[in-house]
C-alpha cells in the first residue's frame, strides 16, 4: 500500500501571521480583529490551511481554539517563517539606505560573556542606523557560518585555524580550572594538564573550542580525556561542579562569576596554553553590507587590533594569499 501524501502547501503571509494570532489569541474571530480581517475570510483561510497540511492544527471548543500537537508543531516554523522575512527586509534596506539595516554576528559563549556586550554598545553609539542579530555558537560553528555567508561578522578562538576571510586580533583570555571546594587533588597541587587529566572533566558540548583544546592536548600527551559529561553552558558546568561532579576548565572572569562562591575552588593555570586569543573575522568586503562593514570597523577599534577593517581588506586584496594580522 503506497501512502499518499498532501500536496506541496501554498499560502501567502496574511494566512502565515493568521494561524499565529489565532495559535495566540486562542479564536480566529480575535485573531481576525487584530490582522482588520472579516471573521468568515479568516475562518475560510485556517480551514484551507488545514486541508492543505491534510490535519487538524486546532481544536474547537466551546470558547475557544488550542492548537492540536501538529498546530504546535506548524506554529514553530509560522513564526521561523515571519522572522526569516522580516530579515530580508531588513537585510534590503541595509542596501537601499546605506549603514542601515541588521547584521549577522555570530560569537561563541565565551567572547558573549566577556567581551561582545560592549562592543554592541558601542556600535549602538557608532551607527545608530544598524541592528546586530547575535548568534550564540561554538567557534567551529562560527567558522562555519562565516564560510556559508549565513554570519556577516564572526568571532572565534585562534587555535582553531585559520580561515579563508580577513580576519585580525580581537581579545584574549585566561582559563583557569573550577573544582569543588576542598577538592583532595587542587587543594594542594598546581592545576596543571596533568592534574587536569587525572580528573573526570565536566566540559562544553562538541565543537567547543575549549573541550577541543581538552581533546588535542590529551591526545598529544597520550592521556585519555575523561570527559562523560557535556553540557550547553558554564553556568551548567558550575552546578554539576558544586555537587561535586567533576571539575572544569573556563575563562578567569567567567569563573569569577559563574564560580565565585564558597563551594568552588578556583585555580589558576601555570602553563602557555591556558592563555588564548580571539580573532574577529568577517566576509569580503565585495559581499558586505554597508552596515557590516560599519560593525566590523567598531568591532576592530579594540586594543588588540593593530590596524582596522578597511586597511585588513585592502592587504588582503594586494596580497595572493590572506593572512591575520601580527
Amino acid at each position: 500500500m503506497t501512502l499518499k501524501l498532501p500536496a506541496r502547501p501554498h499560502f501567502d503571509l496574511t494566512t502565515v501571521h493568521l494561524f499565529i494570532a489565532t495559535a495566540e489569541l486562542g479564536g480566529v474571530t480575535r485573531a481576525a480583529e487584530r490582522l482588520h480581517i472579516a471573521p468568515a475570510a479568516a475562518s475560510r483561510r485556517i480551514a484551507e490551511l488545514e486541508a492543505q497540511f491534510g490535519l487538524p492544527l486546532f481544536q474547537r471548543r466551546p470558547h475557544g481554539m488550542t492548537l492540536t500537537d501538529a498546530g504546535r508543531a506548524m506554529l514553530a516554523h509560522a513564526r521561523n517563517i515571519t522572522h526569516t522575512v522580516l530579515r530580508m527586509q531588513d537585510d534590503a534596506a541595509s542596501f537601499v539606505g546605506g549603514a542601515q539595516g541588521v547584521v549577522r554576528l555570530a560569537a561563541p559563549k565565551s567572547a558573549v560573556l566577556q567581551f561582545v556586550p560592549a562592543d554592541i554598545e558601542r556600535c549602538a553609539a557608532a551607527c545608530p542606523g544598524v541592528s546586530i542579530d547575535l548568534q550564540e555558537m561554538n567557534s567551529l560553528n562560527v567558522q562555519q557560518a562565516l564560510t556559508r555567508g549565513t554570519a556577516d561578522v564572526g568571532i572565534f578562538e585562534a587555535s582553531l585555524g585559520a580561515v579563508d576571510l580577513p580576519t585580525m586580533p580581537y581579545h584574549g583570555d585566561e582559563l583557569m580550572l573550577v573544582a569543588p571546594r576542598g577538592h583532595a587533588l587542587f587543594a594542594h597541587a598546581p592545576a596543571t594538564l596533568d592534574n587536569i587529566l587525572a580528573c573526570d572533566v565536566i566540559g562544553l558540548g562538541e565543537g567547543s573550542a575549549i573541550s577541543a583544546l581538552l581533546e588535542k592536548l590529551a591526545h598529544e600527551s597520550g592521556r585519555l580525556l575523561r570527559m562523560r559529561m557535556r553540557v550547553g553552558g558554564f553556568d551548567s558546568i558550575a552546578a554539576l561542579i558544586a555537587q561535586g561532579l567533576g571539575v572544569g576548565v573556563m575563562p578567569k572572569a567567567v569563573a569569577k562569576t559563574v564560580a565565585g562562591g564558597a563551594r568552588f575552588l578556583r585555580v589558576e593555570i601555570p602553563e602557555p596554553w591556558a592563555q588564548r586569543r580571539f580573532v574577529l573575522c568577517c566576509r569580503p568586503a565585495d559581499s558586505l553590507s554597508p552596515a557590516a562593514m560599519s560593525v566590523a570597523e567598531v568591532f576592530a577599534r579594540t586594543t588588540f587590533a593593530r590596524t582596522n577593517f578597511a586597511h585588513t581588506e585592502a592587504a588582503r586584496t594586494n596580497s595572493a594569499k590572506p593572512a591575520p594580522l601580527n
